[in-house]
């Protein structure tokens, strides 16, 4: 039998807004697209980011270990590709989207899952 990881973040009340702050900055001077993938999303980053998205994928991939986390450079571009299964695929959207499924607030990079909070 498979054993499923649960969808939540493992870093404490400090990384999570560390990490929520470093993302927000990275999306707001870097971020050129957005897309929705049957497993995740894809979004698409400045080159010059790349060195930043890898840092902060270092991060997700320790503490989201639900979701796989993959950075490639693509033509004038640097790609993250974040895929999971299940209820993992709508926590992603809405961690990329700061909002929910439902329309409400919802996390946003680096704050894992609502019901993962301490």
């Amino acid at each position: 039998m498979t054993r499923s990881v649960p969808v939540a973040c493992t870093l404490g009340v400090a990384g999570l807004a560390t990490q929520r702050r470093r993302w927000e900055r990275l999306m707001a001077r870097a971020l050129t697209g957005r897309d929705e993938t049957p497993d995740g999303l894809r979004l698409s980053f400045r080159p010059e980011a790349e060195d930043e998205l890898r840092g902060l994928v270092a991060v997700e991939a320790g503490c989201c270990a639900w979701a796989r986390w993959t950075v490639e450079p693509a033509a004038g571009a640097v790609v993250l590709d974040v895929r999971s299964a299940g209820e993992g695929v709508a926590t992603l959207r809405s961690m990329f989207t700061g909002r929910s499924a439902g329309g409400t607030p919802a996390s946003s990079p680096g704050q894992g899952h609502p019901e993962s909070r301490r």
